[in-house]
This record gives C-alpha cells, sequence and structure tokens, in this order.
C-alpha cells in the first residue's frame, strides 16, 4: 500500500480498526528484529523522532556507542497477515543519535544499499539498478536437530521424499533429482506456493512464477518480477517472513539453507540485473554477444573479477559451499555465457528486448544478508565499467559448452569460486576496495563481518561430523 504521508497511514489505521503498528528492522546477518507501538501513538513525531534501539545487540555496532533511532519509511508499510491483533508494520533506516542532526548509521544493512545507488549516481554510470531474485527454498513436514557433547544429529523429512515410498507411502513420492515442474500429487506444497504469492502480492511483491524445484524433497522456487535494487532488498525480506510463516501456518517449516538435504539440488538465489540511465536500457546492443552491450560486459568483468570476495558477502554461511559443488547445476567455476547454468553469470537466451536484455549471477544464496549482498554485487559491477574490466579479455568465456563435462586438465585453468568460507573471507581480506569506494561499505563493518563469519566457521568445524564416525571410526 502507498501512504504519501502521516494522516494517510493514520485514515487506513482507523478505517480498518488497526491496533498496533510494528517496526522491522535488520541486523548483521540478515535477520529480522522488530519493536511495536500501539497504533494511537503511530504520529508525525515517530517518522521525525524514530524509535530508539540498542544497535550492539544488531552485530554491528560497539556498546559503547550503540544508542540508535530507527526511523519507519511509509513505502514499505503493509498489513501484516501474520498478526493475531490487527497489525500495520513497516521497515525503514537506522539513525546515529548526534547534533545538531541524527545521521544516517553507514553499517546499517538498507543504508548501505542506499548508499550504493547514490554512489552509482554520483559516478553518472546509471540511474537505477534493476535486479529480480531467484527464491529457491525447502519446505518439509518434520526437522529436527541438536548438537551436544554427546550427540551431533540432524533429521529432516517430507512425505515428497522417495525414501517414503517403503513406509507408509501412498506412491507419489518423487524420485531423486525428479521434482523439476513435477505436477500434482507429487507436488504436495502446490496450493501451500499458491497462498504464498497471493500474501506476497497483497504485500505488494509481485509474482513472476512458482514451481517444484529439482530436489525431490520438497525444493520449491518463488520468481519474482524485476524491480529496483533498494525496494527489492526490502521485498526479499518480506518474501522470506511470508514464505516461512506460511509454512508454519500450514504446519510444515520452510528453509533457505542452501544444502539442506545431502546428495540432493541446494537452494540458491540466483540474481538477474540491469542497469537503466533516464528511463533507457544501459545493458542492450542489438549487435553485441548476445545482444548485451560493452558496459554490461565491463559490468560482468567487475562481478567475475571480484567473485571470490563476493561470495563472503553472497554466500556467508559454511552451508553454502556445500552447495557450490559439481553436479546439481550450481556455479563452481567463474566465467559467463549464454543459456549455460554450469557458468557463474549466465545471460538468459529468453531476454531479447531491449527493456529486459539482462543476466543473472547464480551463485548468492538465501543466506545473505540482502541488503549487503545486492550492494556489493551492484558496487563489482560498477568497478567493472569505471576500470573497462572486459570479461572475455581476462579468460573468463564466453564458455558456450557445458563446464561440468570438461577433463580435469582442461578444468585446472578455468579458476574457480571459494570452496569453503574460509577461503572466501581470505578473498574479501585481500579484495574489498571496490566495496569501500565512495564510502559504501564503511571498513569497520567489513572487519567486524570477517572476524563474525570466521568465528561462525571455527564454531562448526571444531563439532565433529556424523561423517567422520561412518569414515573413521574403526580407524
Amino acid at each position: 500500500m502507498l501512504f504519501n504521508n502521516i494522516h494517510d497511514a493514520q485514515k487506513y489505521i482507523a478505517d480498518n480498526d488497526i491496533q498496533m503498528v510494528d517496526f522491522k528492522m535488520v541486523d548483521i546477518d540478515g535477520r529480522w528484529r522488530h519493536i511495536t507501538i500501539p497504533a494511537a501513538r503511530f504520529t508525525e513525531d515517530t517518522l521525525v523522532s524514530g524509535i530508539g534501539f540498542d544497535g550492539s545487540n544488531y552485530g554491528f555496532a560497539p556498546v559503547e556507542n550503540s544508542d540508535m533511532v530507527f526511523i519507519p519509511d511509509l513505502a514499505t508499510a503493509a498489513f501484516d497477515p501474520f498478526s493475531e491483533v490487527p497489525t500495520l508494520t513497516m521497515s525503514g533506516d537506522a539513525m546515529i543519535i548526534a547534533r545538531p542532526e541524527n545521521k544516517p548509521f553507514d553499517q546499517y544493512p538498507r543504508n548501505v544499499v542506499k548508499r550504493a545507488v547514490e554512489y552509482m549516481r554520483e559516478e553518472g554510470i546509471a540511474d537505477e539498478m534493476i535486479i529480480g531474485p531467484e527464491f529457491e527454498f525447502h519446505v518439509f513436514d518434520n526437522v529436527e536437530f541438536e548438537c551436544r557433547p554427546e550427540c551431533v544429529r540432524c533429521e529432516i523429512d517430507t512425505a515428497e521424499a522417495e525414501w517414503n515410498s517403503g513406509v507408509g507411502g501412498d506412491g507419489y513420492e518423487i524420485a531423486h533429482k525428479g521434482g523439476y515442474h513435477i505436477g500434482t500429487p507429487q507436488d504436495r506444497y502446490y496450493d501451500m506456493r499458491s497462498r504464498m504469492c497471493m500474501l506476497m502480492d497483497d504485500w505488494g511483491v509481485k509474482v513472476k512464477y512458482h514451481h517444484h524445484e529439482v530436489g525431490g524433497p520438497g525444493q520449491l522456487e518463488i520468481e519474482v518480477e524485476l524491480g529496483d535494487i533498494v525496494s527489492m532488498a526490502d521485498n526479499t525480506m518480506v518474501t522470506k517472513y511470508i514464505i516461512r510463516n506460511t509454512a508454519k501456518e500450514e504446519g510444515c517449516t520452510a528453509t533457505f539453507l542452501p544444502k539442506p538435504v545431502y546428495n540432493e539440488a541446494g537452494n540458491g538465489m540466483h540474481v538477474h540485473m540491469l542497469l537503466t540511465k533516464d528511463g533507457k536500457p544501459l545493458f542492450y546492443d542489438e549487435n553485441g554477444y548476445a545482444q548485451l552491450s560493452e558496459l554490461a560486459h565491463w559490468f560482468m568483468g567487475g562481478l567475475l573479477k571480484h567473485a571470490k570476495s563476493l561470495c563472503a558477502i553472497t554466500n556467508p554461511s559454511t552451508n553454502s559451499f556445500k552447495r557450490l559443488v559439481p553436479g546439481f547445476e550450481a556455479p563452481v567455476t567463474i566465467g559467463y555465457a549464454t543459456a549455460n547454468r554450469s557458468a557463474v553469470i549466465r545471460i538468459p537466451a529468453y531476454a531479447k528486448s531491449p527493456m529486459s536484455k539482462r543476466f543473472e549471477l547464480r551463485n548468492p544464496d538465501g543466506t545473505c544478508n540482502p541488503y549487503y549482498a545486492y550492494a556489493a554485487i551492484l558496487m563489482a559491477g560498477l568497478d567493472g565499467v569505471k576500470n573497462k574490466i572486459d570479461p572475455s579479455a581476462n579468460g573468463w568465456g564466453p564458455y558456450d559448452f557445458n563446464l561440468f563435462d570438461l577433463s580435469d586438465e582442461e578444468k585446472a585453468k578455468i579458476d574457480g569460486l571459494p570452496t569453503t568460507l574460509e577461503e572466501a573471507l581470505d578473498a574479501l581480506e585481500a579484495d574489498h576496495d571496490y566495496l569501500t569506494a565512495g564510502g559504501v561499505f564503511p571498513e569497520r563493518l567489513l572487519k567486524i563481518w570477517i572476524a563474525r563469519k570466521r568465528k561462525e566457521a571455527a564454531s562448526v568445524n571444531r563439532v565433529p561430523h556424523p561423517a567422520e564416525f561412518k569414515q573413521y571410526y574403526d580407524l
């Protein structure tokens, strides 16, 4: 819904018997947190003075300088369908308390992506970055996990999975890697996805389509229409919120974990992208390779040059790199091509019109903080444009053949994505100047991020793995 001012919002509150106004803030990892006030207290002063909160509990502010103010953005307001008490909810920005006036906190995720757009405009490269993520996720009927000194285990289940064919199954289980576009009755979550999409549309997130994905045990996908980068970061949070809560209401559980099922397809979050200036597309050239302009190639060049360090932000979990392995349509090599899902950048052959001409980055996944991830993607591309990085001249393609079919000798000649989170973090430490350009990513934020993620990786690596018992117990 669109409110032009506080009076429009207050009228909606009165007309719809709204009792509470909920403010959703995002922490450093990309989780929503929230604080709620009675609707009667939502006034003009709320939009000006905001709501105070402790930024240190969000992961990106030191305790000694953690007093912050959240300023709601009326443009993000929506009715929350999951609240029993009628509630209007909205996102917004975080401000540092300062004199003579508050200023945006430069490490707050939403402020980072907004600053990236400002930088793009200041450089005169483009006015808008338009993106469209593909949301892949799993829905399970049950999930259990434990990590204790005497027990390390996880167990998932869904009636769709082939492992249930002999345990009270009904004959409609989905074969291994057999879920792509599968119909009902095998597609047991079809109506649930439709309900998710309807709720997304009510919230203002326009859906392109939804379908079952390759993974037999409950892997699903919802793809949305293209939108500007800041709105799409907000809508990414909305989409994940709706998917998780809808699943829970229907007695299931949803996850964006990149690789929740061993030896099955993993969940990516492919990001389609294009730039415009003065309302005109910048990525289209009728005579260019795949009808892409020189500027589009430079943008791809920046993404490919910084692909390894980007992974530390677009794939920031230890589980991310269990997905980025050969054999599951996930990219492992640094290159670009047309209609080739084995390359980290794919140019869709079906996008032919000037305003739809684009490419997609295939390595990101849903464990990323979308504000940081989309901002980092933009900054890498802008670095490619500024430095005229030609992807072909640098040997990154085009790879118009299946990269998975190459011999080991040929594969060794092509650079690959990181294989662990630690490797990606090493790359980010060595290669991050493109992110700090224009003050978009503060150096302090990157240091906090790297330290935080190294701690996460070390914590996971210290835990004995069940596969180790299977492999080594009798040695």
